[in-house]
């Protein structure tokens, strides 16, 4: 299935992996902004907009990534490039992003939104090791844990709502209010062509980067996982680092790290979910290491935060970044073969 993209010499997989960024991340912009504008011209509250459309859009390159190695059995990939985005989202966006000035932190992010993204790795640790809780054979995340991954994300995104309506906080949703405020007017047309012209970048660009990174893995000696984990996780990851860090320096802390928040809780409840119902995702016994350095980012996080008074500092962007490549050599290290 979609077998149109061949790459002829294994050399070419690791450009075209990269190239294939740039329709994916270019496709997700546009099919946000003409679906946006379309919903405004029917009148579709702004807040509504924000945690639909804008919300799956900005996570629709991990989205696509996922369908694809789902569709072409590359679990490997698709597993690696959800723990991989998290495990960047808070050692390598947040730790970049401090460095240019400190983050503060909300209360109910510090006391409700962080321990809440233990608690989702957490439970994603628990469906992910049936060997261990069931006493079975092998791991797997099936279709039954797809399915409660987005019953917990149906609940989530009504918390959303309820949070937004209330006026009680920032939404959990990543890049929700700067977009869903800056809607760009423009006609029924114009909208419609810039929702196909998405689609299809969303389209070519995920095979690319799939397909790239199956054969650039194989060729280079290098597991899929690492390469999920890594390049993958990091190339759909380009939104949130680029939100974050504009965010930071105009003085929006905030709106840094809810994006963060929003899209660890985002990639786990309802893209993983979403993978694990096209196919069953088994979970190879050196991705228990990435499931537990999921859940210790999350803790290093939340007492970060704890003891620096409700702030990442720029001493723990250098100990977030620090970290985040010594994890990438590690990984490279033990990854070969």
């Amino acid at each position: 299935m979609f077998d149109f993209l061949l790459i002829p010499w294994p050399w070419l997989s690791v450009p075209i992996l990269l190239i294939g960024f740039i329709p994916l991340i270019k496709g997700a912009d546009l099919l946000v902004d003409g679906a946006a504008s379309l919903a405004q011209k029917f009148n579709i509250p702004p807040l509504v907009i924000g945690l639909t459309i804008v919300a799956f859009g900005t996570s629709a390159p991990e989205l696509v990534v996922n369908v694809f190695a789902a569709i072409s059995k590359n679990t490997d990939i698709a597993l690696g490039n959800i723990l991989g985005s998290n495990i960047a989202n808070i050692l390598l966006i947040l730790g970049v992003s401090a460095l240019f000035g400190n983050l503060m932190i909300q209360k109910s992010t510090r006391t409700v939104e962080i321990p809440l993204v233990i608690l989702i790795s957490g439970l994603l640790w628990t469906i992910a090791n049936d060997g261990v809780v069931d006493g079975l054979l092998g791991n797997v995340l099936g279709r039954a844990d797809g399915i409660v991954l987005l019953v917990f994300f149906v609940i989530f995104l009504f918390y959303n709502f309820d949070l937004a309506n209330r006026g009680g906080g920032e939404v959990l949703l990543p890049e929700v209010e700067e977009v869903s405020e800056h809607v760009k007017p423009m006609s029924v047309g114009v909208a419609l062509s810039l929702i196909m012209l998405g689609l299809v970048g969303l389209f070519l660009g995920g095979k690319m980067v799939v397909e790239g990174a199956v054969v650039g893995a194989r060729s280079l000696g290098i597991s899929e996982r690492i390469i999920g984990l890594t390049i993958v996780s990091v190339g759909t990851s380009l939104p949130e680092l680029v939100t974050s860090v504009v965010a930071t320096l105009k003085k929006q802390q905030d709106m840094a790290v809810g994006n963060i928040v929003g899209s660890n809780i985002f990639n786990i409840l309802l893209i993983l979910g979403i993978t694990a119902i096209i196919t069953p995702v088994p979970v190879i016994d050196v991705s228990q290491s990435d499931l537990v350095v999921n859940i210790l980012v999350s803790v290093l996080l939340l007492l970060l935060v704890y003891f620096g008074q409700s702030q990442i500092k720029r001493w723990h962007g250098f100990l977030l970044t620090a970290c985040y490549l010594g994890y990438l050599g590690l990984l490279f290290l033990l990854g070969r073969g």
